[in-house]
């Protein structure tokens, strides 16, 4: 009788982190939850503990083949000081088990030397400070890997999906919990933009690690998700969904960027979404030509569908 996989999630109750734990168990994996607060009520072995703490993560980490990096500090605060010794504590794990490490990335470590369209190889020049601690993270799993580790990153457009956490949908797009009258576009008109559907990013690590015999000792794959040709895909989706269930489409209205530049030298979140701009005015797309080439396709959930999941979640639509 085979022993099942056994992963330890760091983040476990956050929105990556939950969407791959609870995918993964699904696939009859064992599951190591570590979180900073009251474990809910998932069959996972729940560990609480800091991932500061390395001592913690070392032993939370016992008779694990995978750990899945999806911890962040609280908020926005912190990143310049806890991101890095965070992913040392995972990596010092990794090393001492024999277990590979799967980071969920981004396009803020790219800068635009690459745009529009990003290979998964390409040069990374970060334009913001954000960008570069994620560039630093991932120079760092080369160096674990080139010690003998192995690592698999994901890289994905934009969230949005059931508790994807803090996101642009939820924040920028709608109101959660609100009826929905009016939805804010933060996009420049006719400008293209990436979306990713959490349990389709999900899916894939979850495919991915059922592969990982088979992967590259650092493994770096995109996510396509959903491409917004023109930026209006996705406001208008969410205009759908809602006309179904009120018989009324609510209003586009332009994002107030103004309002976040006038906020921004007093509160963190609009200056971290100032500095996210960039990506708003110009296309960023990531090719998925890696991953299509390991798995032959990718998990992708229509976007009414995901979008309608999503407001739901959100208190935005009837129960």
């Amino acid at each position: 009788m085979n022993t099942p996989s056994r992963a330890l999630i760091l983040g476990a109750s956050g929105g990556i982190g939950g969407e791959v734990a609870r995918q993964l168990r699904a696939a009859g994996w064992q599951i190591n939850a570590l979180t900073r607060r009251t474990p809910s009520g998932e069959d996972y072995h729940w560990i609480t503990a800091d991932a500061l703490s390395r001592a913690e993560i070392v032993h939370a980490a016992r008779d694990c083949e995978v750990i899945v990096h999806a911890v962040n500090p609280a908020g926005y605060r912190h990143w310049d000081t806890q991101v890095m010794p965070m992913l040392e504590n995972t990596l010092t794990a990794a090393r001492q088990h024999g277990a590979t490490v799967v980071l969920p990335g981004t396009v803020y470590n790219f800068g635009p030397a690459t745009f529009p369209v990003i290979a998964e190889d390409a040069p990374q020049q970060p334009q913001t400070r954000k960008g570069g601690i994620r560039a630093a993270m991932e120079q760092r799993l080369q160096e674990f890997v080139t010690e003998g580790g192995r690592a698999l990153i994901v890289r994905a457009g934009d969230f949005f999906g059931p508790a994807a956490g803090n996101n642009w949908f939820a924040q920028g797009l709608i109101k959660p919990g609100k009826t929905i009258t009016t939805v804010s576009n933060p996009g420049r008109a006719g400008v293209g933009h990436q979306w990713a559907y959490l349990p389709d990013v999900a899916a894939t690590m979850v495919a991915l690690l059922g592969k990982r015999t088979q992967l590259q000792p650092l493994e770096k794959v995109h996510l396509a998700g959903h491409w917004d040709e023109d930026g209006s895909a996705m406001a208008a989706a969410i205009c759908r969904v809602v006309a179904r269930y009120s018989g009324q489409s609510p209003r586009i209205a332009t994002f107030p960027w103004w309002l976040v530049h006038l906020l921004a030298p007093f509160q963190t979140t609009f200056r971290e979404l100032k500095e996210m701009q960039y990506l708003w005015q110009q296309p960023v797309r990531l090719s998925n030509a890696r991953l299509l080439s390991l798995l032959g396709h990718e998990p992708h959930t229509p976007l009414d569908r995901a979008v309608e999941a999503t407001l739901r979640a959100l208190g935005c639509l009837p129960a």
